[in-house]
């Protein structure tokens, strides 16, 4: 599939700089340094001014040509370009995703944007750890779920996405229910997202990717107020199995400041059931401020990730010992947990 290629708009050079950086060095070898030629521009006489406007030439410069605005790069118009390239692109069909529907482009240039102003400004996520993110090959990052609506998932794939210094992706693991919405099905295709299922799991990390798990699932973020910051049941430790099946690192993740944007104090268990939810959340603002009530409380976040739990030292039959994986499973949750009360303690608001 041919790329698209932006060719950039070029300033005419002078004959004259040209001609200068063409010279033949002298016998010893070194070139001299030259003072910088002078070019007269004749003006019309002016009050109290008479004779000639000396302006100082310089290499790929016309001569007499007028100081450009400081900053003036063409930024602008390779901005311009870019998006009506990338344009071009969406319309005649020439861009890749792969096979899970992963649309990199996509995501980079307008998925990432859309959340990012919510991610710096509004919860005004601060990111610790970074670094315990391989560089390279795959990884499985297991955190905390939380929140009521699975935002923190969205922050923590903008929190590698932007602050890995590899440039690293981060690809989500969710539940059947995305999957069944129309467009926020296709939206979180398009942003790298897939089922969370052992199988397609395991493809991601043997192909070198960066996989998001959150094992709580809907215990955790549909979990009352009253239970807030405390770790659900991580389930019978699939993703341990899924892990050690790839040879790839653990990274726990603890989330703080998601618990707080939607305090769900009840339940409607008959509507959920009704509309085929999981929960239906009552918070002090929904249902009863209506849409007003789904803005979420602008809470300051921290994404913190730990240390790598290697797997690559056990032998391949070490998947199917369930002893293994309950300790495992056991010690991921044991750190997320005790980070998160660690960041709970250095906390100085909920909100600051």
């Amino acid at each position: 599939m041919a790329d698209a290629k932006v060719i950039p708009f070029d300033d005419d050079r002078s004959r004259a700089g040209a001609q200068r950086a063409a010279r033949r060095r002298p016998a010893g070898g070194r070139r001299k340094a030259e003072p910088a030629a002078v070019h007269e521009v004749p003006v019309s006489p002016l009050p109290g001014h008479q004779g000639v406007l000396r302006a100082s030439e310089t290499p790929g410069e016309e001569p007499g040509a007028l100081p450009q605005p400081a900053g003036d790069d063409g930024g602008w118009e390779r901005r311009i370009a870019g998006g009506l390239a990338f344009l071009r692109r969406r319309i005649t069909g020439d861009y890749e995703v792969d096979e899970f529907g992963y649309d990199k482009e996509l995501t980079d240039q307008v998925l990432m944007s859309m959340v990012r102003p919510l991610y710096e400004k509004y919860f005004r996520v601060e990111v610790k750890g970074i670094e315990n993110i391989p560089s390279d090959g795959g990884a499985l990052v297991v955190a905390n779920h939380s929140g009521t609506l699975p935002l923190d998932g969205l922050m923590m794939q903008v929190a590698v996405h932007d602050n890995h210094p590899a440039n690293r992706h981060l690809r989500l693991l969710a539940a059947d229910l995305v999957f069944m919405l129309p467009v926020v099905n296709e939206l979180a295709r398009k942003a790298g997202h897939t089922l969370a299922c052992s199988e397609d799991a395991e493809r991601l990390l043997q192909r070198g990717e960066v996989v998001g798990v959150m094992p709580e699932g809907f215990k955790g973020i549909g979990k009352p107020f009253s239970d807030r910051y405390k770790l659900q049941r991580f389930g019978r430790g699939g993703f341990v199995s899924t892990a050690l099946r790839a040879g790839a690192p653990i990274v726990p993740c603890s989330i703080v400041g998601a618990e707080e944007i939607y305090p769900m104090l009840g339940n409607a268990k008959t509507l959920a059931r009704l509309l085929g939810f999981p929960y239906f959340p009552i918070t002090p603002t929904f249902p009863w401020l209506g849409p007003l009530g789904a803005v979420p409380l602008p809470t300051k976040w921290t994404i913190q990730f730990g240390e790598p739990i290697p797997t690559d030292g056990y032998p391949p039959e070490a998947a199917e010992d369930p002893m293994l994986m309950f300790n495992l499973t056991d010690q991921v949750r044991e750190q997320i947990q005790h980070t998160l009360y660690k960041l709970l303690v250095q906390r100085r608001s909920v909100f600051f």
